[in-house]
């Protein structure tokens, strides 16, 4: 699909990370095309899994979930079965919204968010639970400077 792509698909991916709630008519004016084309290329953009859905952005603070904290994992287990374990188990957190397995000094890192300090000690307890781990630490967020980019997809052309 990449080799497929041209400057129109790209303007509407572009369009579409910083305004997903636009009408696919609305969507066809800003990229310059017939509804019908547009519907066709969603279509195309769909089946080949580049758009993912839409989501809608929330202000996590807003409703009292206002500590992020990046958790860094280092484990002695490397199996897949381990991981697949793992993968599992933070999957069942809800605290969790972004979860990575990492290269360099760190196995794992985790983008947490929950209600303040006591939320996340509630959380550390469950995700330690039944899991052995080498190190685990937290880096807490201070102040969110860029959040949730829209990728430009522009140097793709």
């Amino acid at each position: 699909m990449k080799d497929k792509f041209d400057e129109t698909d790209i303007r509407m991916l572009n369009t579409l990370q910083n305004e997903a709630g636009l009408s696919q008519r609305e969507l066809a004016e800003r990229v310059g095309l017939s509804q019908n084309a547009c519907w066709r290329r969603l279509q195309r953009l769909q089946s080949a899994g580049i758009l993912k859905g839409t989501r809608t952005l929330v202000d996590l603070s807003a409703l009292g979930l206002d500590l992020t904290v990046f958790v860094m994992i280092r484990t002695r287990h490397h199996s897949r079965d381990w991981s697949q374990s793992f993968a599992r188990h933070v999957t069942g957190l809800p605290e969790v919204i972004d979860c990575h397995r990492i290269g360099g000094d760190w196995d794992y890192m985790l983008k947490v968010v929950t209600r303040g300090m006591a939320g996340y000690d509630i959380f550390y307890q469950r995700l330690i639970n039944g899991f052995e781990f080498d190190t685990v630490t937290g880096l807490f967020s201070m102040e969110g400077i860029l959040e949730n980019r829209a990728v430009d997809l522009n140097r793709l052309t």
